[in-house]
């Protein structure tokens, strides 16, 4: 196996490969790109995100700065928006559904890291996250490895999500956990 297939199937793979490097390199500077861009230019910026994104880079909308790992592993669905400031290290697949809206600072994680130290340094492996359709993640929020968040859900601001969150729930707090059903409702609580 190549070290992006082990790497894709959340197996030990080694970062340091080639092949590895050139992709962050790549996603690198179409961030940098990105995040150097000005306000009115919309179209070099939607140029940016369509070569990224995985998919989804036709729509999303995003304010810079904005960071990731690959971009290519991350699979948006119809107009995501990300605010200021987010990070989404994508060593795994990042799947999100459409009209899912990030608040600042919000980071998504996909990467581990051995526990002993003499693995530690030649390793690491990852497991994907997955977030529905219409989920809102309140700024400042992390999202672990491995995290399936269901669609209609939202996350307080500042939450650190360590365990699955199912459809329409409000969830918040460190460690994040549900507080509550939400019933569609007209108003605004």
């Amino acid at each position: 196996m190549k070290e992006l297939e082990k790497m894709l199937a959340g197996e030990p793979y080694d970062a340091t490969d080639a092949e590895l490097v050139v992709a962050r390199d790549r996603a690198r500077d179409l961030c940098r790109e990105l995040n150097l861009s000005r306000e009115s230019e919309q179209r070099d910026r939607r140029r940016i995100t369509e070569q990224l994104f995985g998919a989804g880079g036709d729509s999303v909308w995003l304010q810079p700065p904005f960071y990731c790992d690959y971009g290519a592993n991350i699979e948006l669905g119809e107009r995501v928006y990300f605010n200021f400031n987010c990070v989404v290290l994508d060593v795994c697949r990042v799947t999100i559904g459409s009209f899912s809206l990030f608040g600042p600072a919000v980071q998504i994680y996909t990467a581990l890291h051995p526990l002993n130290a003499a693995l530690r340094r030649r390793e690491e492996y990852g497991r994907p996250v997955s977030i529905g359709a219409d989920v809102w993640v309140g700024g400042g929020a992390k999202i672990l490895p491995g995290v399936s968040i269901g669609s209609r859900a939202v996350i307080g601001a500042g939450s650190v999500v360590t365990r699955d969150v199912p459809d329409d729930v409000f969830a918040a707090g460190n460690p994040c956990r549900v507080i509550r059903s939400i019933a569609e409702a007209s108003d605004r609580t």
